[in-house]
């Protein structure tokens, strides 16, 4: 009697969830551009981020790599792919595990079943923390250089890079998923402002699309 009425209510609660910058989506979709210089913005909703701390040298690691289905990033910028979760390197011992189709409490679940007893190591559901922003097509690197101070040229900050950074003043994490193709990840409660700022140096492109 229980679990049949658990079930109806988390699918509520599932459809009254709403996203950091859902109120700006009809915006994303008035910002568009098509064409040579062409960009879109949309949100990502409710990705799982699952941040992860293990020491270096810790046995765990190898036990992670095996649970994740990938070699935890070794380096600034590197993302590992694995089952179902993407791993970005944060610090030599901090990482952020990123999923479209696991949920947040089994993710968990699966990742702190590879801790050994009383390690140097913490894993904690960090969904809610962050949203992710998708800005895609040929002026997306140009729309992103009017406010981040990094070298996005892609010699440099080659796709399946993510690095810790600025936008617009605003502290995100910048992936670049493939040549103009980058998810943002801002903390939720820069989601608006990240999302107008956005939208604003988005403006020069749809005039020049339009000439």
């Amino acid at each position: 009697m229980v679990e049949t009425t658990i079930e109806p209510l988390d699918k509520k609660i599932s459809a009254l969830r709403v996203s950091p910058a859902q109120h700006l989506h009809g915006a994303f979709v008035d910002a568009g551009v098509t064409g040579a210089f062409g960009v879109r913005l949309r949100e990502e909703q409710f990705l799982t981020m699952v941040g992860l701390r293990v020491a270096v040298g810790s046995p765990d690691r190898a036990r992670l790599a095996k649970i994740v289905g990938a070699e935890l990033p070794a380096r600034c910028g590197e993302v590992a792919t694995g089952h179902d979760v993407v791993v970005l390197w944060l610090s030599p011992d901090e990482f952020l595990v990123i999923s479209q189709s696991v949920a947040g409490s089994t993710l968990v679940s699966y990742l702190r079943a590879g801790l050994s007893e009383g390690g140097a190591a913490a894993v904690v559901d960090l969904s809610a923390n962050r949203t992710t922003l998708r800005l895609e097509g040929p002026s997306a690197q140009a729309v992103l250089e009017k406010g981040c101070p990094l070298d996005l040229h892609p010699r440099v900050f080659a796709p399946g890079t993510a690095v810790a950074t600025n936008i617009g003043r605003v502290p995100v994490i910048l992936w670049k998923v493939d040549l103009d193709s980058y998810r943002i990840l801002p903390r939720s409660s820069y989601a608006d402002y990240l999302g107008r700022w956005l939208v604003d140096a988005m403006a020069e492109f749809k005039v020049l699309g339009s000439g």
